[in-house]
């Protein structure tokens, strides 16, 4: 089979912009929760099969992947794009929002769905490469843990699916439309979330020296947990403590038996994830018992670190400024807080997360008047298609 040297441009999929567009506004419009995303899932195997696709469905639960194989080719290549949603209730007023009332597409999975599926009918239209191609549609990234990416693992993805290296993408608020962004080795952090129960003595508010008050324990240590990273964290590490949530009482006038606090912890290594685990338990634990409470920690680790690897990396970049030029590409970029279940995917093949800027006044993901930019899908559906040709084709080497 003869590989054309003339790869994919954005122009190439000018003409499918109404097509991307129609589909990204329906399931805009018709967003699913994770672990849920029956229509979704279904959408994307019936285009994939309609394109010629070998379509498996239900890998990991609701999540589907289409496998083209064209020529004698012994390489393969995995993309991944993400199709849940989120429980928020939109507040965009536009005419495809959300038609669920308490769920949407805060995050752009939409986009990212439409994206590969934009790549994927142009790939077996234009049939330049030699090897095979995995789309991999994925449920559940939002779960926080027990996530899609763990379940499709779990599932036999690699050995269903083998590739030499996997690739996916993110969108990102705050940069102009169509700019990519990369980093190689820790470019996300792993996220972690912690639940506090604190046990005090309620009684009465006007006689507080009988009773042991759970929130003043859990006022005081709010602002001791802020101490972990500022005095037990190396200064040049990136780590952070977050209170979420904070109940306690339900009357002004009664000291409650309990309170509860949240947290999220941050992190991009191994031992500083460990330290904070330990310090966070110590400080707690010891903090509590010095006001007469108890208490449980349920301390539980949630995605690890999005390790990408330098010569997928330094790859996917080239393929970035081959398409979009230099311009319009920013590396290094990162290190980035937020978390990703495509960690998990790194842990078993090399490959790259990047990030697509989706405007420099897009309202920030999960918020409630998000929206992924519809200009967004014509470039990223290019990008795709490209890095599949190459990574396929009879001139790349990765």
């Amino acid at each position: 089979m003869t590989i054309h040297t003339r790869y994919s441009q954005v122009d190439d999929l000018i003409d499918s912009a109404g097509f991307l567009t129609q589909t990204r506004h329906h399931l805009h419009h018709n967003p699913e929760l994770s672990f849920h995303e029956v229509d979704t899932a279904e959408l994307v195997a019936s285009r994939l099969e309609e394109w010629g696709y070998q379509v498996t469905r239900k890998v990991g639960g609701h999540g589907v992947v289409g496998t083209l194989k064209l020529g004698k080719g012994a390489r393969s290549v995995s993309v991944r794009a993400d199709m849940d949603a989120l429980p928020i209730q939109e507040e965009t007023k536009l005419p495809y929002a959300s038609r669920h009332a308490g769920r949407m597409h805060a995050c752009g999975h939409d986009g990212h769905t439409t994206m590969l599926l934009g790549a994927a009918r142009h790939l077996a239209q234009k049939r330049n490469f030699s090897g095979t191609v995995h789309l991999v549609f994925q449920p559940a990234e939002e779960a926080g843990r027990d996530s899609g990416a763990q379940q499709m693992i779990a599932d036999g993805l690699f050995e269903r699916f083998p590739c030499d290296a996997i690739f996916g993408l993110h969108n990102h608020p705050g940069y102009p439309v169509g700019t990519f962004m990369f980093g190689s080795g820790p470019f996300m952090a792993a996220s972690d979330t912690v639940k506090i129960t604190i046990h005090g003595r309620g009684g009465h508010a006007a006689r507080p020296h009988l009773a042991v008050d759970p929130v003043l324990i859990a006022g005081s240590l709010v602002m001791a947990l802020q101490s972990v990273v500022s005095r037990n964290i190396d200064p040049t590490q990136t780590a952070i403590v977050t209170i979420g949530t904070l109940n306690a009482g339900i009357a002004p006038n009664v000291i409650p038996e309990s309170a509860t606090m949240g947290l999220s912890v941050r992190s991009f290594s191994a031992d500083v994830r460990k330290k904070l685990q330990q310090r966070i338990t110590e400080l707690v634990t010891l903090h509590v018992q010095g006001y007469g409470g108890s208490v449980d920690i349920d301390y539980r680790q949630g995605y690890p670190v999005v390790v990408n690897s330098e010569a997928e990396t330094e790859f996917a970049r080239g393929i970035a400024e081959e398409l979009v030029g230099p311009a319009r590409v920013i590396a290094p970029f990162g290190p980035i807080t937020g978390s990703e279940d495509f960690a998990y995917y790194l842990q078993h093949k090399p490959g790259c997360f990047l990030r697509l800027g989706n405007g420099e006044h897009s309202p920030m993901l999960h918020n409630a008047s998000y929206d992924f930019t519809d200009d967004n899908l014509t470039v990223g559906a290019a990008y795709w298609a490209r890095l599949v040709e190459r990574f396929l084709g009879q001139e790349t080497q990765v």
